[in-house]
């Protein structure tokens, strides 16, 4: 079983940020008329096609009409949301499940997901090398640096697998950070033989003359679930209604998006850099309507297999079911 670097870190900050942090809870905690037991959440999102249901609720009035006011704070990832929850100063966030599964594993924390979000799909995450690079299958990254935006990641994971899918063992050391603005110009500088991409750095990548050698959601990872929103068991625990009304609200926009691709691409240039023109040709992930405990569970199951997670995760006791229609 190999060392998972940077979860300790991880969950060592996550701590320090839980004990130094006093309870922000008050003055945001209020009785509303509708029973609420709190009528403002702080939200973490990041500016990504995973959050768009999120937005797009936002945009319809679904949590004013459950009586909440959604306030957004952009994060720069799911190590920083994991930190905010536990010290109280975010409410809910969007969180890759891998991130979240390493932290639950680690001790961190314990968290609880209450709605998925974004879901693995054709094109939407895929392996790619620059124009004139040798290599041409998944089988000729054996002992070559391939870019990933976070290390032990599901970037990172799913790369594992579709290399030993075609008979090539991954070893850490091959993975290296990049962020995803900056992995074309990695594998055109050739600092990176290959880059585990996602949207829309796919659609610039490939202008450039990069070359898709692998769909990484394909086989076993096959629409694999990326990211849900997720809180603290404790916060779920103090504020029931809140979190149900969260549900609710988030959900018919989740249907919305799910059906709609079209105000999936109006919203995205609303809250990313993604321009409209992009936002019409880019390979979207699947946006689910359920938070599924077999689905999650395939998540865990893989990370186990692959040595990210030490221990046997059962998803079931990680996952709020949404509140009764």
């Amino acid at each position: 079983m190999r060392l998972i670097r940077r979860t300790l870190a991880v969950g060592v900050a996550a701590v320090l940020a839980l004990t130094a942090c006093s309870n922000s809870d008050t003055t945001s905690s209020s009785s509303s008329g509708n029973g609420l037991e709190k009528t403002t959440l702080k939200v973490g999102t990041i500016p990504v096609p995973d959050s768009a249901p999120l937005q797009v609720a936002i945009n319809q009035g679904f949590f004013k009409a459950e009586g909440l006011e959604v306030q957004p704070e952009v994060v720069a990832g799911g190590a920083v949301a994991t930190q905010k929850l536990l010290g109280g100063s975010l409410d809910l966030s969007l969180g890759a499940y891998v991130g979240t599964f390493l932290a639950q594993d680690k001790g961190a924390g314990k968290f609880k997901y209450v709605a998925d979000s974004y879901g693995a799909a054709p094109g939407a995450f895929v392996i790619m090398v620059k124009k004139d690079s040798p290599i041409k299958t998944v089988a000729d990254l054996k002992g070559k640096t391939i870019a990933v935006n976070v290390l032990n990641s599901v970037s990172q994971l799913t790369a594992e697998v579709q290399m030993k899918v075609a008979g090539v063992t991954a070893t850490p050391d091959q993975f290296v950070e990049k962020s995803f603005p900056d992995m074309p110009a990695a594998l055109e500088n050739d600092q990176v033989d290959a880059a585990a991409m996602t949207e829309p750095v796919i659609t610039v990548a490939s202008k450039a003359g990069g070359r898709i050698i692998v769909d990484e959601m394909t086989g076993p990872t096959e629409s694999l679930p990326i990211a849900g929103w997720f809180t603290t068991d404790a916060t779920a625990s103090k504020y029931p209604k809140a979190i149900a009304a969260f549900q609710r609200a988030l959900g018919k926009a989740q249907a919305i998006v799910a059906k709609d691709r079209k105000i999936v691409e109006e919203t995205l240039p609303k809250y990313t850099k993604i321009d409209a023109a992009t936002a019409a040709v880019i390979s979207l992930g699947s946006y689910p309507t359920s938070l599924s405990e077999s689905r999650l569970q395939r998540v865990a199951d893989l990370m186990k297999e692959y040595g990210y997670l030490k221990n046997d995760l059962d998803v079931k006791s990680m996952i709020l079911p949404p509140p009764a229609s």
